[in-house]
């Protein structure tokens, strides 16, 4: 049996103001009961909450932070989409893995 894991599947985005941006991981787990989150971090400040969206045996989403977050998610991958890019968007992303009773 293998750890649970998540990870990017890419390391940098570049997009400019008013474009739509889409951010993957992809994870590996044995369960069937997935909860992916979505959080970013600004340079020396705590982490920020931006939502979440549930995958196999799950199918709830959380409320995005904001209207413009969006959350996918398949057998393996989730991703955040944010549409109208801003400037304040440029900081940290970081997908997280919960998992349910086996």
């Amino acid at each position: 049996m293998t750890a649970d894991q998540i990870r990017p599947n890419k390391e940098t985005s570049v997009v400019k103001e008013d474009e739509t941006v889409t951010l993957s991981c992809t994870y590996d787990t044995s369960s069937r009961y997935v909860r992916l989150y979505w959080y970013r971090q600004y340079p020396n400040k705590e982490l920020q909450y931006l939502m979440w969206k549930e995958a196999r045996g799950w199918s709830d989403t959380g409320t995005p932070a904001e209207p413009r977050f969006q959350s996918t998610t398949s057998e393996t991958s989730t991703e955040l989409t944010i549409t109208g890019v801003t400037l304040s968007d440029s900081a940290l992303y970081y997908c997280a893995l919960r998992v349910g009773a086996q």
